[in-house]
């Protein structure tokens, strides 16, 4: 396995980090490394692909990628890139914004089994992402008809990427 190309690094000097001040801790820095997998995984979003990595000796497959398996305790062997279709496992409406305020339409999240060409999995381990769900509503929710509707991810224009999770602007219902 070899090192990603662009492993997307800004040297530490160059880096202006945002200070959140916290009530009972107060100011605090932070700055989170990616890392090879990690940072090849959103290197992928960027070209528009989900890649994962796979463990040869038990074939369990890694959305978002692992350097090692969890289960072998061993270094994975290769790399996979996921289908942008998936089925949806479970899924929720949310009435909370990332900022912790009462949303005022419900968000609707929903965890996707990722398809990869070549491999199966069951309903317990799986490649999988949690993201958005576009175009569905609380009551798609409450009824359960989202429970194992096919779905593809649907990607922000290949200008407006920059290597984020939020290059998938959502999951769109393709079947239920």
């Amino acid at each position: 396995m070899s090192k990603p190309k662009n492993p997307r690094g800004t040297a530490y000097e160059e880096l202006d980090f945002p200070a959140f001040e916290f009530p009972v801790v107060g100011k605090a820095r932070y700055n989170y490394t990616a890392g090879w997998a990690l940072g090849r995984f959103l290197a992928g979003l960027k070209e528009g692909k989900i890649l994962g990595t796979v463990c040869k000796k038990c074939g369990r497959v890694f959305v978002p990628p692992r350097m090692y398996c969890s289960y072998c305790f061993r270094e994975v062997d290769d790399w996979v890139e996921a289908s942008p279709e998936g089925t949806i496992v479970t899924v929720v409406a949310s009435y909370v914004e990332a900022t912790r305020a009462r949303a005022v339409e419900p968000k609707i999240v929903g965890v996707i089994k990722l398809d990869v060409p070549g491999y199966k999995f069951d309903d317990h381990f799986f490649p999988g992402l949690l993201h958005y769900i576009c175009g569905a509503t609380d009551e798609d929710v409450k009824s359960m008809r989202l429970f194992g509707a096919r779905v593809r991810a649907r990607f922000k224009p290949e200008q407006q990427r920059t290597g984020s999770i939020t290059d998938i602007e959502c999951f769109e219902v393709v079947r239920t």
